[in-house]
């Protein structure tokens, strides 16, 4: 094989494993908003759950990172409200891959805000308190209201589906 050939095979190799490692390490946001492209790897120290976790509403600026457990372990972004007892988190009405982990394998998982990772379990909320969670999410998330669509052609807020994460 001639020297060309193998440097061409070696740089190859090369891009190939930045690109994967890049990817699998991490998740990042898409041009529309939150993502649904997955990383791997979560990060930040695992921290024990705080009594309250509204400060971190005032404390803490962006989307949180998630990864439930069980194989793919799939990083994703959330946008959130931190209540006194738990975590906010809502999601498009359109039986996505996380959601429907959550409701067939119990929900549990990590959630990092900032630089803590706390473990913590999910569940599926229903009803008149799904509405005012939702609206918690949707004042937090820009003061739209729940007729308002998340993003132009989307359907309305009060149609996603919210999710309440707990501490283990």
């Amino acid at each position: 094989m001639s020297k060309p050939k193998i440097a061409g095979i070696a740089v190859g190799l090369l891009l190939l494993v930045v690109v994967v490692g890049w990817a699998s390490t991490a998740p990042y946001l898409s041009n529309s908003g939150l993502g649904r492209t997955p990383g791997i790897f979560i990060g930040g120290t695992i921290t024990p759950a705080p009594a309250d976790f509204s400060p971190l509403n005032e404390s803490v600026r962006g989307p949180m990172m998630f990864k439930l457990s069980g194989f793919p372990p799939f990083v994703n972004y959330l946008s959130w409200v931190g209540m006194p007892d738990g975590v906010i988190s809502a999601t498009r009405p359109d039986n996505g891959y996380w959601e429907r982990r959550v409701n067939a394998n119990g929900g549990d998982g990590l959630l990092r805000i900032g630089e803590a990772t706390y473990e913590m379990t999910a569940n599926e909320v229903f009803g008149e308190e799904r509405l005012e969670m939702m609206r918690l999410w949707a004042a937090k998330s820009g003061g739209r209201s729940l007729d308002d669509p998340a993003y132009p052609g989307s359907e309305p807020l009060r149609e996603w589906k919210v999710f309440f994460w707990t501490p283990r």
